[in-house]
């Protein structure tokens, strides 16, 4: 009987789940979009249960259709939208407030007052990370704030944190954990001493009796619940989307870059076993850790990436659906000196400024829709060509000779030849696209598999990833220089322009 590992990846706006086989390939695959709710201008919420009704639902699906008995999954793995808090009645599972998203900029004032108050420093020292509202923490101690006697309730124990990693593996299991890839993206976790940090604790008011049970991102957390898919079925991997997708583009050696472009874009470059440190306002983060053996990453997060261009669909309504941006994009030749930067949401690495938002610059009569498209997608290549800059600035610092030979792309956006082809202009160095672009739930699979000897090494893993297409650097560096200047100079417009007076 021919066995898979089933990965859910429950993204930032759909849930999907994917049948991997011993050689990595996709034996079969099912998503559903779910529900965004914008309360609030800045604020993002999710309903906690839609989520684990879509994955749930998907999990089935991917099963039914491809005529697969839960006896041939030998394990599931997770990988989840990162930062995404819920918090939830111990004894009756329901969540006491909508899931407040990572986009979420509800608790950027929070963020102002920590940083007038010097406790910045502090944070990045322990957590590797910006003082930023994109993180946990302040989503915590909001819902704590203005839930009634929702923080009594945590002190005693009746309440469970977790981001969506958590929150599933509660829906399948009935445990509460997290992994440590997850845990680093809180706020609250000592990179360093790899624990919970008490002073971090006590600076956003959180009880730790709130918190999950910190685990490899390689191990049995569980058994799912038999009535789920009809048998038991251990999960056994857990990574945050990002630090999963890392994982199953096989970048597992120090140096080794990729990029993912999905709702945000994520830049994570591999910087061996001791946390890193950034001068350039990246983000040191926990990888994965496998058989007791610590990775460490470098990241830069773009907060608009593909969601971009879900907003020309939804926002604009020049496109019908997001995969018509390529053609509107490539029936121009350029974008006719149009720059969109897209922070709608703020801007992330290298800049961190939650009060910058979204510009359209350039514009003349003779603008069309298309070079609106263009710009569109020119910005997520951009955005993502500062990221790499800072990466090599760090790397420079650190008198390391790691030189960035590529950049492994992935995620939905990644299938627009246009977009890669832009992007490895940018960066000047080529841009590989795999096989399997599906790198998030293929990095949650081989972390599960890894656990129960479907795989029986990273070695193993790295030699059945493949290239599907290379994309060359074409444009001179003066071309270059020049783009990333203009490019640099709307940005500056956009900065603080919802800052308080």
């Amino acid at each position: 009987m021919k066995k898979y590992i089933l990965a859910l990846d429950q993204g930032t706006t759909s849930s999907r789940a994917i049948l991997f086989d011993h050689l990595g390939q996709i034996h079969g695959s099912a998503a559903l979009e779910y529900p965004q709710h914008y309360p609030h201008p800045g604020w993002v919420e999710h309903d906690p249960n839609g989520i684990w009704n879509s994955q749930i639902t998907v999990a089935r699906k991917v099963l039914h259709d491809n005529h697969i008995d839960a006896q041939q999954v030998r394990a599931i793995g997770i990988a989840n939208q990162r930062e995404t808090t819920v918090v939830w009645d111990r004894k009756t599972g329901e969540p006491i407030a909508p899931a407040i998203v990572w986009q979420d900029r509800r608790t950027a004032d929070i963020c102002h007052e920590l940083r007038a108050a010097g406790k910045a420093r502090q944070i990045a020292e322990c957590t590797g990370l910006e003082l930023d509202a994109y993180f946990s923490a302040t989503k915590i101690k909001w819902l704590l704030d203005h839930v009634p006697g929702a923080r009594e309730r945590a002190r005693h124990g009746a309440l469970a944190f977790g981001t969506i990693d958590s929150w599933l593996a509660w829906k399948l299991c009935g445990v509460h954990v997290t992994d440590v890839s997850n845990a680093s993206r809180t706020m609250l976790f000592n990179i360093h001493l790899m624990r919970w940090d008490a002073d971090l604790l006590a600076l956003f008011d959180i009880p730790e009796q709130m918190l999950p049970q910190v685990v490899s991102s390689s191990e049995e957390i569980g058994m799912t619940r038999a009535a789920l898919f009809g048998r038991e079925i251990p999960v056994a991997g857990i990574a945050g989307d990002q630090q999963a997708a890392t994982f199953g583009q096989a970048c597992h050696q120090p140096g080794m870059v990729k990029n993912t472009y999905g709702t945000g874009c994520f830049m994570l470059m591999h910087a061996g076993r001791h946390a890193a440190v950034s001068h350039n306002r990246l983000l040191s983060t926990v990888g994965w850790r496998v058989d007791g053996r610590t990775d460490y990453l470098l990241e830069g997060s773009v907060f608009m990436g593909g969601a971009t261009v879900q907003w020309l669909r939804d926002g604009l309504g020049i496109i019908k659906q997001s995969g018509d941006v390529e053609a509107l994009a490539g029936s121009v030749p350029d974008s006719g000196g149009v720059l969109l930067v897209p922070a709608f949401t703020g801007l992330g690495a290298p800049h961190w400024d939650p009060y910058a938002r979204g510009a359209l610059m350039g514009m003349t009569r003779g603008t069309t829709a298309a070079h609106i498209a263009r710009a569109a997608v020119e910005a997520i290549a951009y955005q993502s060509a500062e990221l790499l800059a800072a990466m090599q600035k760090d790397v420079a610092a650190s008198h390391r000779t790691i030189p960035v030979t590529e950049v492994r792309a992935d995620g939905g956006a990644a299938r627009n030849d246009l977009l890669m082809q832009f992007q490895a202009d940018l960066l000047g160095v080529p841009v590989l696209r795999p096989k399997v672009t599906e790198t998030t739930a293929l990095g949650a699979a081989y972390l599960a598999g890894l656990a129960v000897g479907f795989w029986e090494s990273a070695e193993e893993i790295a030699a059945q990833w493949q290239c599907e297409r290379r994309f060359e650097p074409a444009m001179g560096a003066d071309q270059r220089a020049a783009l990333l200047s203009r490019w640099s100079r709307a940005v500056e417009r956009a900065k603080g322009w919802d800052a308080p007076l």
